[in-house]
């Protein structure tokens, strides 16, 4: 109430008829890129772990973890100064360069496989990482470049009053292009068609330059303070950088957030590999099966970027919802309950060893992201200055680089030390069951994909290693691998080990995993890093204390208890 009269209450589809032309402009474009971004992120850290066998680049999870750490560090910090350049030179011109080097990425992706299979012949152990990690670079710079422009025009576009709902629906749209993306590429890849979801990203970025130049109007350009000329390009890399650290509050918070990220973003690039070695999703295959068997692989397995998925669909069902019910909470003490929420979905998907306990905690921590994540970033428009507002938005992907890259780096070489299940496997054969050394690290001879098997059968049978080893030599000595072409070799080297082992005991692969699980405490991974966003969940509750006490005193409405 002001002034003795009650404040009109503004209805949920009020808010929305308020948003401008050019924020659907925005959304639209942001569905597309979303839509070849997720589609990709969903299928390439399978690609790079798989084996040539199964069409992939054969990477550890340690290179797979250093490529995702630098693709993160160039996606969220560049738009720190990209942003300042869109200020400068303009939104649309941004996002038609942004469109352009993505573009190129995706077509490096798709051809990554074939590039380094020619740079191996010729002597260059190493090409896989190396083309795909340039490849993701192109990708990391174009998406650092779209993201400004693309929230900038969002927080143009709204106010005070629609900040909440304006967020919560690009959040919602986000995920339109984050919940299709995945099931797109899942029907597209087969089961190791990788190189289909890498050219349908590639299409899908050319499409945005229809809307970027047909319907999108670039947004007013603020105008030099008077006595102030523009700035040069110089000036605007310097200007951009510096800013930053005139808000210590904003740098903070930034902090503070980038602790809680370093847990958030592993769920989607680490949890697929761990649910991919390590959930029993049989049990939900049917379930998803039913909407189409190109989201179920041979084995009976649900695909793990169909699981993931259920963030994506949960968001695009709730988010408003979520949105226009907390339009009335203090913006810090929002994120703080949904930091709470999405860590104990985070932790929980991580303890889970069936399909569908996996898939209730995925629901949680996306509950926690609703209520977290848009929320940030409305924070950060909300205190951005007016003429600031694209430049402000590149400062909030800060927290971002830090957590997504530390994230990376710390799950990759945790996974790799305690969760890396065909590793692990290996490791049993030798250490329990008399499996020579040589052969058990023989990944042409004795691949991932009948390891599993092969442990469930020599520990029935014990003391058999030694046979199944001279078993496969012999049959390994009568092929005339050079006739054979390469994308027949995998099924030649499964004929070998049906020949020996028999057909898959889909029973006793499961009871060998189980023993893993017993020894080894994979979910350990989680719990490590769940204490990160643990962390930063208790650092922005005092944040939340501390700037809520100062705001009071200074009767401030940079950060209003009800925006």
């Amino acid at each position: 109430m002001e002034n003795g009269v009650a404040e009109k209450k503004d209805s949920f589809f009020t808010l929305i008829r308020n948003l401008p032309a050019n924020f659907w402009y925005a959304n639209l474009m942001e569905i597309f890129e979303r839509l070849a971004f997720f589609g990709v992120r969903a299928i390439a850290g399978l690609y790079l772990v798989k084996e040539a066998g199964e069409n992939g680049l054969g990477l550890s999870y340690t290179d797979k973890a250093q490529i995702y750490t630098v693709w993160a560090l160039i996606q969220c910090l560049v738009p720190m100064v990209s942003g300042g350049y869109t200020e400068r030179y303009g939104y649309r011109k941004s996002l038609a360069v942004a469109f352009v080097i993505n573009i190129i990425g995706y077509l490096c992706m798709a051809q990554s496989k074939p590039i380094a299979d020619n740079l191996i012949a010729q002597g260059w152990a190493s090409a896989g990482y190396w083309v795909f990690m340039l490849a993701a670079c192109f990708v990391a710079f174009g998406t650092a470049i779209f993201k400004p422009p693309c929230h900038g025009t969002i927080a143009k576009t709204t106010d005070e009053k629609t900040s909440s709902m304006g967020w919560g629906v690009f959040y919602w749209v986000v995920n339109i292009g984050g919940a299709l993306a995945p099931m797109l590429a899942a029907q597209i890849r087969g089961e190791i068609n990788w190189h289909y979801v890498f050219y349908g990203a590639a299409i899908v970025t050319a499409v945005n330059f229809l809307p970027c130049f047909l319907l999108y109007k670039e947004p007013e350009k603020t105008p030099p303070k008077e006595g102030e000329s523009e700035k040069s390009a110089v000036e605007v890399f310097v200007h951009s950088i510096a800013t930053v650290f005139k808000d210590l509050r904003l740098v903070a918070f930034l902090l503070i957030f980038s602790c809680f990220w370093l847990m958030f973003m592993q769920l989607f690039d680490l949890l697929p590999n761990f649910i991919d070695e390590w959930v029993d999703t049989s049990d939900v295959a049917p379930f998803f099966g039913w909407f189409s068997q190109g989201w179920v692989l041979e084995n009976g397995q649900t695909k793990p970027e169909i699981l993931i998925n259920i963030d994506a669909w949960a968001i695009i069902a709730l988010v408003l919802f979520i949105s226009w019910l907390i339009r009335k909470i203090n913006k810090v003490a929002a994120m703080v309950i949904g930091m709470v929420i999405s860590l104990v979905g985070f932790v929980g998907a991580g303890y889970a060893q069936t399909g569908i306990l996996c898939a209730i905690m995925i629901f949680i921590f996306a509950i926690g992201e609703m209520a977290c994540s848009p929320t940030f970033s409305a924070y950060v428009a909300l205190i951005a200055p007016k003429d600031k507002k694209a430049l402000y938005m590149g400062y909030s992907n800060i927290p971002f680089a830090i957590g997504w890259a530390a994230g990376n780096t710390i799950g990759g070489y945790l996974y790799e030390g305690i969760a890396n299940k065909f590793k692990l496997a290996r490791e049993y054969l030798v250490n329990n069951l008399g499996m020579s050394t040589d052969f058990a690290n023989n990944t042409e001879m004795f691949p991932n994909t009948q390891v599993m098997e092969t442990m469930a059968y020599i520990s029935g049978q014990p003391g058999d290693a030694g046979a199944v080893e001279a078993a496969v030599q012999t049959a390994w000595d009568k092929v005339a691998w050079e006739d054979i072409p390469a994308d027949q070799v995998a099924d030649k080297v499964g004929e070998i080990y049906t020949g020996i082992l028999g057909q898959i005991d889909i029973e006793a692969a499961r009871q060998a995993t189980q023993v893993l699980w017993d020894i080894h405490h994979p979910y350990m991974v989680w719990v490590y890093l769940g204490v990160f966003g643990l962390v930063g969940t208790v650092g922005m509750i005092i944040f939340y204390l501390t700037t809520k006490k100062t705001l009071s005193e200074n009767n401030t409405a940079e950060e209003p208890a009800a925006a």
